[in-house]
C-alpha cells in the first residue's frame, strides 16, 4: 500500500472519529478531601476492620515487637518480606523467621507455595488504608513483598503506620502507584455459600492481626 492511501486512511479514521457524539462529561462531584481529624480518621478505620471480624492493636515503636511476639505465639515460623524493618520484630523469634526477597519467585530457592502453606504467619507492612472502606492496600512493596506471602499463610500480621491511614477512597488511591500490583484488604478472606454460611481461609489468611503503629 502506497503511502499516500495510507494518509487517506487515517484521515478518513481521524474524520469518523472526530464526527462521533461525544459521551456526556461525569459529574464528580464525591469528596475527595478529607474534613476530619487523623484521630476520627483512624477511630473510623478501627470500626470497619473490626466490623470485618479483624483483630486490632495500637502500638508504638516501643510496644509493637511485644505485640508481634504476642500474636504470633510461642511457637509459629513465620515469614517476612526482604524489605521489611526488623527493628519491628521480636528478638527471639529470628530463629523461626524466613525473608523472602522481592524477586524471589523468579528464583531457583524461591518459596513456592507449598513452602509458604507451612509457615504460621506473615508480618507485612503496608501502603495506605481508606477508613471509609475499612480497607488495607498493599502494592508489592519491599516491605509488603510478592503478593504470594501474604494470600498463602493462615495468618497476616499488617503494620499500618498512621501516618498512612487516610478516609477516601480517591486519598488512598493517589498513593498507590497505578502499574503496582495491588491486593486490598477487608478483614481475614470471608465467603459465604449460597445458604449464606460464612467459610473464612478460602482465599486468604484465616487471621488478621492489624497494628495502628502511632
Amino acid at each position: 500500500m502506497s503511502m499516500d492511501a495510507k494518509t487517506e486512511i487515517l484521515a478518513r479514521l481521524a474524520g469518523a472519529l472526530s464526527d462521533r457524539p461525544r459521551a456526556p462529561e461525569v459529574p464528580r462531584d464525591y469528596r475527595r478531601t478529607s474534613e476530619l481529624s487523623l484521630d476520627e480518621i483512624v477511630d473510623m478505620l478501627e470500626d470497619r476492620l473490626v466490623d470485618y471480624k479483624a483483630n486490632v492493636f495500637r502500638e508504638t515503636a516501643q510496644t509493637v515487637a511485644d505485640r508481634i511476639a504476642t500474636q504470633l505465639g510461642a511457637s509459629a515460623r513465620y515469614v517476612i518480606p526482604e524489605g521489611f524493618d526488623t527493628a519491628l520484630l521480636p528478638e527471639d523469634t529470628a530463629a523461626r523467621r524466613a525473608i523472602v526477597d522481592p524477586n524471589d519467585s523468579r528464583k531457583a530457592s524461591a518459596l513456592t507455595v507449598r513452602d509458604l502453606n507451612r509457615v504460621d504467619a506473615v508480618v507485612t507492612s503496608s501502603t495506605v488504608s481508606c477508613a471509609q472502606t475499612g480497607t488495607i492496600f498493599l502494592s508489592a512493596r519491599p516491605d509488603e513483598g510478592r503478593r504470594a506471602i501474604t494470600l498463602v499463610p493462615d495468618h497476616h500480621i499488617c503494620i499500618v503506620p498512621l501516618d498512612t491511614v487516610v478516609e477516601l477512597i480517591p486519598e488512598a488511591m493517589s498513593r498507590v502507584e497505578r502499574s503496582a500490583p495491588t491486593t486490598m484488604i477487608s478483614g481475614p478472606s470471608a465467603t459465604s455459600d449460597i445458604e449464606l454460611e460464612r467459610v473464612e481461609g478460602v482465599h486468604g489468611p484465616r487471621t488478621l492481626d492489624v497494628i495502628l503503629l502511632g
